[in-house]
């Protein structure tokens, strides 16, 4: 994150403008409608100038700018061609610790102008940190669609009523109650023109509120898939931003934790081999607790819950306690891996079947049926087997599958840091410890592995500054 985004308050404060153009007056539109009082240096002003709101709040100071004229102000913003005096101009704010924004030159600003969806009070801005306004004013025009204009009323509304929630709900309940009442009947009724009667509705809930428990305790058990935010569901964004408190797993990756809830308390519970954070039984019995305490449970498992996840067994104790809970399924790790690999996991001329299995290693040995894993047309997905490499394709060959029978190794599957590798049964394990992969990855074997250098369409460019937490979906008993 190249820059932290903020609201100023410009409010009776007072700024500064150095430049004349016509974009000189779109600055100046800015810091009007946010209450400042602007003070331009500029040799002449645009026309646009003179059809400014609140224009009486404007005055041209001078016909150049000298430093006396950063006196007492709280923000500067250029808008200079000339590089050296807008070098200047930037050096002269940032020696007396003034917010400075200079236009189209984003390596002399102290903070920049994001493009702006104004539903006051509500705010949006979208921002590119000045690498690419054009798209970030494309991101803003798509959002101008999906947020109606009825959201700054729905905002004032609650602005009205704050105060008087904020005396008749307890603290712990306040949160829960405004997302009720966002979901409820209110906001549509404030969308559509019914002000008055979402008033009185808005009244009732608070009255309600303030006799009864509002919050009631749920565990929502959501897959995050193999990693890229990209393959979340839509039910899955969306519960992750209502939870109370996040449990989650060593391979949640980080781009996903960065989309739950920002105040939400977060526990890790996270296992990996011989090193078990939090015992399973630990596990389920905290969402229960926590949920009993009336918050919103976000159980967040890399992959699918139900998949080598120990979902099943979460909810069982869920059931056992009489916890209400929710399932999300995620994007399994072998479909989505596999998918971003180029390697279809059946097809018609290669494959019938496709089989699950975990490459835990267990006193050194493997407890597999494989007469049933090793068919010649199938696809095996093997989960967590990196370690166990060598002895699983010493045995997959023992037990009927040729030496040359297609192999794939991948490692960060979905991610820009995606590395494939490609054999067959006799050299896989020597080309993935070349290759010094680390885990957790994902081994596919069967013919369908052929296709990958046809159908590998995910080249992600590989730059170590992209490197982040990789997840693969993974037994938690294993983790």
């Amino acid at each position: 994150m190249n820059y932290l985004p903020i609201f100023l308050d410009l409010r009776d404060r007072h700024c500064l403008l150095v430049g004349g153009s016509e974009t000189a007056a779109r600055k100046a539109e800015l810091l009007l409608r946010a209450g400042a009082h602007v003070d331009v240096a500029a040799p002449a002003l645009h026309e646009g100038f003179a059809r400014l709101p609140h224009a009486d709040r404007l005055q041209r100071v001078a016909d150049a700018f000298s430093p006396e004229q950063l006196d007492g102000k709280d923000a500067v913003i250029v808008v200079e061609e000339d590089a050296a005096a807008a070098q200047r101009i930037a050096d002269a704010a940032r020696a007396r610790h003034i917010p400075v924004n200079v236009a189209d030159k984003p390596a002399l600003c102290s903070f920049i102008l994001p493009s702006i969806i104004d539903r006051s009070p509500i705010m949006v801005a979208v921002s590119s940190g000045g690498e690419s306004p054009v798209l970030a004013r494309m991101l803003r025009a798509r959002l101008e669609t999906m947020i109606p204009a009825a959201y700054g009323r729905l905002g004032a509304l609650a602005s009205r009523y704050k105060e008087r929630v904020r005396d008749a709900i307890k603290p712990q309940q306040r949160r829960a109650f405004w997302e009720n009442v966002f979901l409820s009947p209110v906001a549509e009724m404030v969308f559509s023109g019914r002000d008055a009667e979402a008033e009185r509705q808005l009244a009732d809930m608070i009255e309600a509120g303030a006799e009864g428990d509002i919050s009631h305790g749920e565990v929502y058990l959501v897959g995050a898939g193999p990693g890229n935010p990209d393959l979340l569901t839509f039910r899955a964004l969306r519960l992750m931003q209502q939870a109370d408190v996040l449990v989650y797993d060593r391979l949640v990756s980080q781009p996903i934790l960065d989309m739950c809830r920002r105040d939400a308390d977060r526990v890790y519970v996270g296992k990996e081999r011989d090193d078990h954070a939090v015992p399973q039984e630990e596990i389920n019995l905290m969402l229960v607790r926590l949920a009993k305490e009336g918050k919103r449970v976000l159980r967040l498992k890399g992959g699918d819950p139900f998949i080598f996840g120990r979902g099943g067994e979460e909810i069982e104790t869920l059931v056992e306690h009489g916890v209400p809970f929710q399932v999300v399924p995620g994007i399994t790790a072998a479909a989505g891996v596999a998918s971003y690999a180029g390697i279809p996991l059946t097809h018609r001329d290669y494959a019938q079947s496709v089989v699950f299995v975990t490459g835990h290693l267990k006193e050194n040995t493997f407890n597999m049926n494989w007469e049933g894993i090793a068919r010649k047309d199938q696809t095996i997905v093997i989960y967590m087997g990196l370690k166990g490499l060598p002895m699983l394709c010493e045995q997959l060959i023992k037990h009927g599958l040729t030496a040359d029978t297609p192999a794939a190794i991948i490692q960060h599957g979905t991610l820009p840091t995606q590395r494939v590798i490609t054999g067959d049964l006799a050299t896989l394990p020597a080309l993935a410890a070349e290759a010094k992969l680390k885990a957790p990855t994902l081994i596919i074997v069967g013919s369908v592995v052929k296709l990958r250098e046809k159908l590998g369409w995910y080249q992600p460019e590989l730059h170590s500054g992209q490197a982040q937490h990789t997840p693969l979906e993974t037994p938690d008993h294993l983790r």
